[in-house]
């Protein structure tokens, strides 16, 4: 049995008290890697309720080591600075051994990692999600921050982003490094419950709800447009506070046996939404790689999706369809060929081997142990 390495994930996003479903994914990478290895996290928040300057609440799940510091809330941002830096210094204290960080979003935790590269000779790599790195929104990012990045991304051992769509972008921004992607996390033994027989036509939808990025309104444009074709359907849409929602699609006239709206869910109850669903759907005007895809292929269930990031880096042609962003016309009529059995759909078997063999925890384990392995070997020598 090989040597467990102690990895350090410094993470910029991460579920805490104050966002509970920030950076799950990057929670599913640090828990595909405690398979194999010893990974502790690291994270900084800011708690608006908290009354001293600093808490530090560890504990232990599924094999991490974790540590969150919650910060008081300061308009002072030199004075934020230095309690973050104080926070970081305290928690560094707790981890006995460091062999290598993993830095999760290069910015600005990548700071961190370059002190600990410089101070104590620990080598980094980096997983990227960010969106923003993407054009055009990429220039909104200011000067000092894309100069920093530069220096992180350089001293970086491995660049890990989630598809080759945002390695491309970080490139022509002026990132350079080793990019070697590394796509997200799907626990299929939660994402692979028997596919279900429905007497109606059911639709899904997961995500944050953040309109700009999700396009909820044009997925309620269709079902207005859907509601007029047909009758034999059922659109549910999940995620946090859905209440704006429910608010417009009773003023756009959708009627209540049409739609479902859901507050956010664990992923116990959201694998049997999937299951029973016959058709998921997602409209977004930008992403990376969503989980919410890979969780439906595992489930069985076809996925249209807007050809955005790096989505058909990942997207085998008879797991769904591909459409144009923001063309609501195109996400209706292809509604409309599922619903009447027009697609060849690969089997659930087939969509859920596929997902295994990429993207579940043990494969992205594997993945990482090698990269960690190489890093250390290299920086060693």
């Amino acid at each position: 049995m090989s040597k467990k390495i102690n990895v350090l994930f410094l993470c910029g996003w991460y579920p805490s008290r104050i966002l509970p479903n920030n950076g799950d994914f990057i929670q599913r990478h640090a828990e595909a890697v405690a398979l194999k290895n010893n990974v502790t996290v690291l994270h900084i928040i800011s708690d608006p309720l908290l009354k001293k300057n600093t808490e530090i609440i560890t504990y232990r799940k599924n094999n991490v080591e974790t540590h969150i510091a919650y910060i008081k809330k300061r308009s002072n941002p030199f004075f934020k600075v230095f309690l973050y830096c104080l926070a970081f210094l305290k928690i560094l204290k707790l981890i006995p051994k460091i062999e290598i960080v993993h830095l999760n979003s290069t910015y600005p935790f990548g700071i961190f990692a370059l002190f600990l590269k410089f101070k104590n000779k620990t080598p980094y790599i980096i997983t990227e999600h960010w969106t923003n790195y993407q054009s055009p929104k990429n220039k909104n990012i200011s000067y000092i921050h894309k100069r920093i990045s530069v220096l992180i991304t350089k001293n970086a051992s491995i660049i890990c982003p989630v598809s080759k769509n945002l390695s491309d972008h970080m490139i022509t921004f002026g990132l350079k490094g080793n990019y070697q992607d590394v796509p997200n996390v799907v626990d299929t033994l939660v994402f692979s419950k028997p596919k279900t027989s429905n007497s109606i036509f059911k639709i899904l939808h997961v995500s944050s709800l953040k309109d700009d990025h999700k396009n909820i309104s044009g997925i309620l444009n269709v079902i207005l447009n859907l509601q007029n074709r047909i009758q034999n359907f059922e659109v549910t849409i999940v995620g946090s506070a859905p209440q704006d929602y429910i608010v417009k699609s009773k003023k756009l006239g959708i009627k209540n046996q049409y739609i479902n709206f859901i507050d956010h869910l664990s992923q116990e109850e959201l694998s049997v939404h999937y299951s029973n669903a016959d058709l998921f759907i997602l409209f977004s005007n930008y992403e990376n790689l969503p989980c919410v895809i890979l969780e439906s292929f595992s489930s069985g269930t076809p996925v249209i999706s807007t050809d955005v990031g790096g989505i058909s880096e990942y997207f085998p042609e008879e797991f769904g369809s591909l459409i144009r962003k923001n063309n609501e016309t195109q996400l209706f009529n292809e509604i409309l060929k599922y619903y009447n059995d027009e697609i060849k759909v690969a089997s659930f078997e087939d969509m859920n081997n596929y997902v295994e063999q990429n993207f579940s925890p043990r494969a992205i384990s594997n993945i990482f142990e090698e990269k960690y392995k190489h890093v250390l070997n290299h920086f060693q020598n």
